[in-house]
């Protein structure tokens, strides 16, 4: 069974690989219309016919962009992100990282929104690691020569940016770190932190301008979410329950199959445990690769989670005998942990579920009919148990009615025996 389980782990962890291997060059997804027909775009297709547009891979955001080589080998590019703003107050931000795809240390060009202001405030950052831990974003010079800043506003519903950058020999057209990011909270003119969502947390790819393909991180990301939540759903959502009720129903009292009970119970808490250890161990790398991103509630549950089951497979190991008299105390250590974990696991599942948001729905749902369905056996081996508890009860107290009656009538027959001998006696005599 313990076989099983680690073939079982190898399979997933390997088809996640290939995914991430098959994914890890995405071709151009084109813009959709109402991105293409924004004014900011119509000018940048009349100056050149080599415009390419992509869809970005979070935040609903569009990117388009076309360059060419100046007389002093630099690249001069042209760029134009936009994104629908849910509120009258935020920020749009897009810039390049020359070392690798993230946020510390891009070169930034952010937009300002805020209400009553007639043309939103564009500037260049420098992104900082004192930034990320709360530090105020203030403009400033970057490496590069920026020209053209402009921020259209009312164009479609689009908020958007175009600018014209001057990149330097450093800057590798063929992989660009490009990064963005949407915020909705500003004070004054200072954008502050965005979301610490999945959205915001994948908004980085590695870009070919020559081609438009990209090595999407966010979709690796994704790809090893996805892996996570599995494990965890059919591990420890899934085959621990299983064995729960097993133990619960099978032991004894309403059906007796002893030892396979104990076996197949045993087998699901084992094979649930390696899977979802194999997962959390997994939540714990993505945690580390994001650790400006935490969601504190979730990892503190998966970490307790992971203790106690971890406990509960020790348990077996250290069960005391029936005759023990110690036994009494294990039994009620191991249920009182047992019936814990079954309601904290569902609770953290579901907190990785909304961590998902708003690529949610699909997991939701799964997951409640895995519950539904595991709610429906519960309730129907409870019935069962009470249905022949209750039997059992009837029959022993009618039994223990018809008792007495069947005494009185041994005797009254025992009586009218020995009345009958007597007169067939006293007969004989005479």
């Amino acid at each position: 069974m313990q076989s099983f389980a680690l073939n079982t782990i190898f399979i997933l962890i390997s088809l996640s690989s290939l995914s991430i291997v098959v994914s890890s060059s995405k071709p151009l997804n084109p813009c959709n219309g109402d991105f293409l027909h924004t004014q900011a775009y119509r000018q940048m297709q009349n100056q050149t016919n080599t415009t390419h547009c992509k869809k970005l891979s979070s935040l609903q955001a569009q990117f388009a962009w076309n360059y060419h080589k100046t007389s002093h080998n630099q690249t001069q590019l042209n760029i134009l992100i936009g994104t629908k703003l849910i509120t009258n107050m935020g920020w749009l931000a897009w810039g390049i990282n020359p070392d690798l795809p993230r946020m510390v240390g891009t070169r930034a060009i952010i937009a300002v929104k805020v209400p009553n202001q007639i043309t939103p405030s564009v500037n260049t950052y420098n992104i900082t690691k004192d930034i990320q831990l709360g530090c105020k974003l203030q403009p400033s010079g970057i490496d590069f020569m920026v020209q053209n800043m402009t921020v259209v506003d009312k164009d479609v519903g689009f908020f958007s940016v175009f600018a014209t950058l001057v990149l330097p020999q450093r800057y590798n057209v063929s992989s660009l770190n490009h990064v963005w990011q949407v915020g909705y909270c500003v004070d004054g003119l200072e954008p502050k932190m965005h979301e610490a969502s999945l959205g915001n947390l994948d908004s980085k790819e590695v870009l070919d301008l020559e081609t438009g393909d990209c090595q999407n991180i966010g979709q690796h990301r994704r790809h090893m979410r996805k892996i996570h939540g599995i494990l965890n759903i059919i591990g420890w959502g899934t085959l621990m329950p299983i064995g729960v009720i097993v133990a619960r129903y099978f032991k004894q009292f309403p059906i007796k199959l002893d030892p396979c009970w104990y076996y197949f119970h045993y087998s699901c808490q084992v094979v649930g445990y390696m899977l979802g250890t194999a997962g959390w161990g997994l939540g714990l790398f993505l945690g580390h690769e994001s650790k400006y991103y935490s969601f504190h509630s979730h990892r503190v549950l998966g970490i307790c989670i992971f203790g106690f089951t971890t406990l509960q497979i020790l348990a077996f190991q250290f069960k005391p005998t029936q005759e023990d008299e110690y036994r009494k105390h294990w039994n009620v250590y191991h249920h009182f942990l047992g019936y814990t974990l079954l309601v904290m696991i569902p609770v953290n599942i579901y907190k990785g579920i909304k961590i998902l948001k708003p690529d949610n729905i699909t997991w939701k749902w799964t997951y409640n009919g895995i519950l539904v369905l595991l709610g429906v056996v519960v309730l129907a081996l409870e019935i069962v148990t009470w249905a022949i508890f209750l039997y059992k009860k009837c029959c022993k107290k009618t039994m223990e009615e018809l008792s007495p009656r069947r005494v009185e009538i041994e005797e009254d027959n025992k009586g009218q025996t020995k009345e009958g001998s007597s007169s067939r006696g006293i007969e004989v005599q005479e």
